[in-house]
């Protein structure tokens, strides 16, 4: 076929548009949308199949830039192309409420799969994009009806090479034969430390081939068009391996600092701007400017994607008359709804059932509800057992040339791979068809932080099972104890941190986590046995705080979590035997959704006039909002049986008793004493 003078144009326009928003702005990342531009072009034009009228038609190919600072090649692309994304949005390339954000945000920019930016996120998101069109593909595939082919295409630099969960990501998608996957690396020597001889100087085609990935190297990625549709076209037919092309690129290719670090963070400065626009053959007193056959050319291309999305409609509405159950859990799926009635599948509990750690209360949740919900997926990062987050009857996620698994398994093997898990159920949640959940201990979960800041961030429905939560788990010591973990994800925005405290309270908090579509949720859970509360009821927990225990004569109000709820109930009944004193007990399981409730609510369960301490055994950073004084632990735990651990640190109901009448004591001459809540109030004003 060959290309064209209108294709050397559009490249040059894509170029012009990320030198003229970065120069506009100030600030921006010109370099990389300057060597990507040529597979850029090739890539959206060529290959690409999509609806800019319909961001989210389900069969879309998808695209991730995992080097997302190079964002004005996408903003660049989707506005050419005809997405919901004007000139007008480009010229305020990073302004504030802009939706051309400093990095791609995919709740903010239509056309955007997944938020990336911090390097590595993306690729590993692509590789839950890819797992999720394969499941999808496995359960609504039927002959006649390829309902799921979309490929999904992801650019990675040599930033994302360099950081571990990209290899973590890499290794996974060659287990997972991914097929459906094709990453076109920007191999341009580069990164902000100037040539990457510096850090970087490792076999990255060797290292894929390891991997499992199918290999390609165009060794000119600034002008072999060809070359590079040739090997993107061979990367299509290789179906039993995800594919990387090596692609060597100038980065800033026409700039006077093209091939230097100068050229990777910083806007072209005006001289070179004007040379590099006459280069191009483009106006240098002109800004912002597309030719017209440069829009015919995208726009055609746009009108056969939204072609093929009528033809995908008209096949799912044959689909619908053979396959209609099949259809209606599609089509149901793609609302983000659940299904009707799910929730009365949820377990109740009643105070005399037995003591159950919450890690097997969470176990029996998902062995309740797997067969209603069947979107929900599950995982472990190598901890299945410890996580018992895996249902009898689950069929694994794999290849099914492995023998062990099928494509339409709903249970995934992470392996030891805690920040990729994370990061690739980012990209399970983004395709829309399936919600995620994935396990591994508590204190693992920070090894996935990045990954859990950006489920957050980009409000994916991604449910974190973290169990191991505390000095509870015992024997394995301070490595393993959580203290810090907690404090840290609650104060991550747009995030719940459940932590129950019995049957009922697991049960409300996974009825939270699956019903809060544009929230992700963690849920702390013990290895240790948990009694069955009094006052628990699923009701209660879903509002993230209720009175466990009331008494109109209380002195104090004790307000914990988890574990330490029912050394609370133990400890009002010392408080009352031995040193006649009345306390009620407030259940706390998710500041997040209490702190939703209105004032009049939250006030009734930490009211004004009595003193409240909190009690949990974790660092008590972010407690001094609901508590007048914080029983917790701010040190590392200890080795040892967990009786005694609770022992040393004097969790204990004779422990939380004697801080208990100290709190009592020192306030007593407080009037009036006002509600730590009144505090968040104000702040508020």
């Amino acid at each position: 076929m060959g290309y064209s003078k209108t294709d050397e144009l559009a490249i040059n326009t894509i170029r012009t548009l990320a030198i003229d928003a970065t120069f506009a702005a100030n600030s921006g990342h010109p370099g990389a949308p300057m060597g990507m531009a040529p597979v850029a072009h090739v890539l959206f034009n060529k290959f690409m199949t999509f609806n800019p009228k319909n961001p989210d038609w389900a069969n879309r190919d998808r695209f991730v830039l995992s080097n997302g600072h190079g964002c004005m090649l996408h903003y660049a692309l989707l506005h050419l192309f005809g997405y919901a994304l004007s000139m007008d949005d480009i010229k305020h390339f990073r302004q504030v409420d802009s939706i051309c954000p400093g990095h791609p945000e995919a709740h903010d920019t239509p056309g955007i799969e997944v938020t990336t930016g911090p390097l590595g996120q993306g690729f590993a998101n692509a590789v839950g994009l890819a797992c999720a069109q394969a499941h999808s593909a496995g359960v609504f595939n039927k002959p006649g009806f390829e309902m799921f082919t979309n490929h999904t295409f992801m650019f990675f630099g040599d930033g994302c090479a360099m950081e571990g969960i990209a290899s973590e990501a890499a290794s996974t998608a060659g287990h997972l034969q991914l097929g459906n996957l094709i990453a076109i690396y920007d191999d341009n020597h580069i990164s902000i430390d100037g040539d990457t001889k510096c850090a970087f100087t490792e076999d990255v085609s060797k290292r894929f081939e390891a991997y499992g990935w199918h290999v390609q190297w165009v060794k000119d990625g600034d002008h072999d068009l060809q070359g590079i549709e040739d090997a993107i076209q061979k990367a299509k037919e290789v179906t039993d391996k995800p594919s990387m092309i090596r692609l060597t690129t100038t980065i800033g290719f026409g700039s006077k600092l093209q091939g230097t670090g100068g050229v990777h963070g910083n806007p072209l400065k005006e001289d070179d701007i004007k040379q590099v626009k006459e280069k191009f053959g483009f106006d240098p007193a002109k800004t912002f400017v597309v030719p017209e056959e440069v829009y015919d050319m995208y726009h055609k291309h746009a009108s056969e994607g939204a072609a093929a999305e009528q033809e995908w409609d008209s096949m799912f509405e044959k689909y619908a008359s053979e396959h209609k159950d099949l259809a209606a859990d599609l089509k149901r799926r793609l609302s983000r709804k659940l299904p009707e009635g799910w929730q009365e599948k949820l377990p109740v509990y009643k105070p005399s059932d037995k003591a159950i750690a919450s890690r097997k209360l969470s176990e029996s949740v998902l062995e309740a509800i797997h067969e209603v919900v069947p979107e929900l997926l599950s995982g472990s990062a190598d901890l299945t057992g410890s996580n018992n987050t895996r249902w009898k009857n689950a069929v694994d996620f794999q290849p099914p040339s492995l023998g062990i698994g099928e494509w339409s398994g709903r249970y995934f093997r992470y392996g030891v791979r805690e920040h990729a898990m994370a990061a690739i159920m980012n990209g399970l949640s983004a395709y829309g068809t399936v919600i995620p959940a994935g396990g591994t201990f508590l204190n693992f979960v920070s090894y996935a932080a990045g990954a859990v800041r950006l489920s957050a961030l980009s409000h994916q429905r991604v449910i974190y099972v973290a169990t191991h939560d505390s000095i509870g788990l015992g024997e394995d010591g301070p490595t393993h104890q959580p203290i810090e973990t907690l404090a840290h994800f609650r104060a991550l925005p747009n995030f719940m941190v459940w932590r129950p405290a019995d049957g009922n309270e697991t049960s409300a908090a996974y009825y939270v986590a699956l019903t809060s579509t544009g929230t992700p949720s963690l849920l702390a859970l013990t290895r240790q046995n948990l009694p069955q509360l009094e006052g628990s009821t699923i009701e209660n927990g879903i509002k993230g705080g209720y009175v466990a225990l009331e008494d109109k004569e209380a002195q104090i109000t004790l307000v914990s979590t988890g574990s330490e709820v029912s050394l609370c109930l133990e400890a009002v009944k010392y408080l009352k035997d031995e040193k006649n004193v009345a306390a009620r007990v407030v259940s706390l399981p998710c500041f997040e959704v209490f702190d939703a409730q209105d004032k009049e609510y939250r006030l009734k369960c930490i009211p004004d006039g009595i003193p409240a301490l909190s009690v949990e055994v974790m660092s008590t950073m972010g407690w001094e909002k609901y508590s007048h004084e914080q029983f917790g632990l701010n040190r590392f735990g200890a080795s040892g049986p967990y009786k005694d651990v609770y022992k040393k640190f004097e969790f204990t109901p004779e422990g939380i008793a004697k801080r208990a009448v100290a709190t009592i004591d020192f306030y007593k001459e407080v009037k009036p004493l006002r509600s730590p809540l009144q505090r968040a109030f104000l702040q508020l004003i």
